[in-house]
């Protein structure tokens, strides 16, 4: 499908549900006993200029859920393509279930690597990992990254490897950090964040 074959609006809707389920996949197995095997940090415990990478919290089980999730949460669209409402299948791409999968696993790993950059800056101003700076530029420097860093890097994913209306990218880029947020808000009431923002 080209990009203007697919509804802007239900495409970013599209996008929106099976990031959000993906999310709530995410967040129930960051609570899990299981998953807490896999609490390996991503940057293996190296420092550079003497601090950390990335940091505690950035780890391979964070890592693994979110892709898996969104793969399926792409695919199950697909699998239910026939008998979604029109205006919201004209929103998703007209590939097989596996290349959805593929699509979704994607953009659920563009999302995670897109915090990445965020938690590396901050351990370049010596910030703990799930804290932020107390004030100043840098506080909110680093409170609109963690709003906005995965949404673009996925948005970004997806761009580059399947059509995109840039509609779709502009409806999805505003209302995702604020989707982002809720879930963040819903992590922090569940006591598996720190902190709401």
């Amino acid at each position: 499908m080209n990009a203007p074959d697919l509804q802007p609006i239900a495409c970013a809707a599209v996008i929106v549900i099976a990031m959000s389920t993906a999310g709530i996949a995410h967040a129930g197995w960051m609570r899990s006993r299981w998953s807490a095997l896999l609490a390996i940090p991503l940057d293996g415990g190296r420092s550079w200029r003497g601090r950390r990478l990335l940091g505690d919290h950035k780890t391979v089980r964070g890592l693994i859920m979110l892709p898996l999730a969104a793969g399926a949460a792409f695919g199950l669209l697909g699998v239910v393509r026939e008998v979604l409402p029109q205006w919201l299948a004209g929103g998703l791409w007209t590939y097989d279930v596996p290349a959805l999968f593929a699509l979704g696993a994607w953009a659920g790993l563009c999302f995670m690597a897109g915090e990445l950059p965020n938690s590396f800056y901050k351990r370049r101003l010596g910030i703990a990992p799930g804290a932020v700076p107390h004030a100043g530029f840098a506080r909110w420097l680093c409170l609109a990254l963690d709003r906005i860093d995965s949404t673009a890097a996925m948005l970004l994913g997806l761009a580059l490897v399947a059509p995109l209306p840039w509609q779709t990218a502009m409806l999805v880029a505003v209302f995702g950090p604020a989707v982002h947020l809720a879930f963040s808000a819903a992590l922090f009431a569940l006591g598996v964040k720190a902190r709401i923002a």
